[in-house]
C-alpha cells in the first residue's frame, strides 16, 4: 500500500515507518525540519514538508494514499487545549480526502478518562469529559458515522523503550529535581504499558487487516500499579520513593494520579497481534533508561 503518515519521525510513528517499510509499502511521512526530513528519508520512506497546520498539504497527500496513518501530536502541555484543537483539524482534514473510498484512517488517542477503576476494553466509547480536550478518538468516530473508514489506536499510557521520551522520563527528571520518586495516595492507581515497538507493529497489522474496528489496544501489560514504577525509578537513582500530594506532580498531576488499566484482549484475537518485548517494569529498570541527555 501507499501509505501517508503523520507524526512519522515520532516515538511511535518511526516504529509504525520501520514496520510499514520491513513490509514492504510505500511510506510518505509529514516532517516538519530538514533534520526530521533527512531522518526519514534515511528509512526508504518519501517525505512531505509540512506540518499539521498545512490542511490543503494533509488533504492532498490522503487522497493520493492508499492509507492514512495519524500519529502526531504537538505534547507542549503548556498548549494543550490548543493543541488538541490542531490534532481535531488534522484528522477532519485527512478523513475528508477519504471519504466514499474505503480507504482505511488509522488515529491515535489514549486512555485518559476511559474507563477508570477497571479494565478498558476496545468496546469502550471515550467520554466527552470537559476537563480532558483532546479528541482524537472522537473525531475519528465522527468520521466513521459520516461513512469514511477511520479506526483508533489506543496507546498505552507508557510506550516504553530505550530513548523513551514520554511519561516515564518526566516522572525520572522530576524525582531527580525533587529528591523523592513520589506517587499519589497509596499508588494504587495503574498504568498499561506497551513496548515502542510492538506498538509499531500492531498499527502495521490493523491497516493490512483493513481496520474494521472502532478502536484497538496497543497494550501488553494490562495494569501496573504506579507506585511499583516509582519504586524502580526510586532505587536506580537512589532516592526515596514515597507518596505525596497531587501539588507535587505539577502539570502532570492528573497523568500521575490516572487509572489507565487496559484490555488488549479483542485486539489480539482479532488481529493475531502478540507482544514480544519486555514488560513496562523489567524495560525502565535498564540503567539505559537514566542517562542523562
Amino acid at each position: 500500500m501507499r501509505v501517508f503518515m503523520t507524526g512519522a519521525t515520532g516515538w511511535v510513528g518511526s516504529a509504525v515507518v520501520q514496520e510499514l517499510v520491513g513490509a514492504g509499502h510505500k511510506v510518505t511521512g509529514l516532517a516538519r525540519s530538514d533534520e526530521k526530513a533527512a531522518a526519514l528519508a534515511a528509512t526508504g520512506a518519501d517525505v512531505l514538508r509540512g506540518t499539521l497546520d498545512d490542511l490543503d498539504a494533509l488533504r492532498s497527500a490522503a487522497s493520493a494514499a492508499d492509507a492514512v496513518i495519524h500519529t502526531a501530536f504537538n505534547h507542549d502541555f503548556s498548549r494543550f487545549a490548543e493543541n488538541a484543537q490542531q490534532d481535531r483539524r488534522a484528522i477532519e482534514a485527512l478523513g475528508s480526502a477519504l471519504a466514499g473510498s474505503n480507504r482505511p484512517l488509522l488515529v491515535t488517542s489514549g486512555f485518559a478518562h476511559l474507563a477508570p477503576g477497571r479494565l478498558a476494553t476496545e468496546l469502550d466509547v471515550p467520554s466527552s469529559d470537559p476537563s480532558f480536550p483532546r479528541r482524537s478518538e472522537a473525531a475519528a468516530r465522527a468520521l466513521a458515522e459520516r461513512g469514511v473508514r477511520a479506526a483508533t489506536i489506543r496507546l498505552a499510557p507508557s510506550v516504553h523503550g530505550l530513548s523513551d521520551h514520554g511519561f516515564i522520563p518526566i516522572l525520572i527528571a522530576m524525582a531527580r529535581e525533587t529528591g523523592v520518586s513520589a506517587y499519589i495516595g497509596e499508588g494504587r492507581n495503574r498504568w498499561a504499558g506497551v513496548h515502542r515497538l510492538d506498538a509499531g507493529r500492531l498499527y502495521r497489522l490493523a491497516l493490512e487487516q483493513g481496520a474494521t474496528e472502532p478502536a484497538y489496544h496497543a497494550v501488553a501489560d494490562e495494569g501496573t500499579p504506579f507506585k511499583d514504577i516509582a519504586e524502580v525509578i526510586g532505587r536506580r537513582l537512589g532516592l526515596p520513593v514515597e507518596s505525596r500530594r497531587r501539588e507535587h506532580f505539577g502539570w502532570f498531576a492528573d497523568f500521575a494520579g490516572a487509572d489507565m488499566a487496559a484490555s488488549s484482549e479483542r485486539t489480539r484475537s482479532l488481529l493475531g497481534w502478540e507482544p514480544t518485548g519486555p514488560n513496562l517494569l523489567s524495560d525502565i529498570d535498564q540503567p539505559g533508561y537514566y542517562a542523562v541527555r
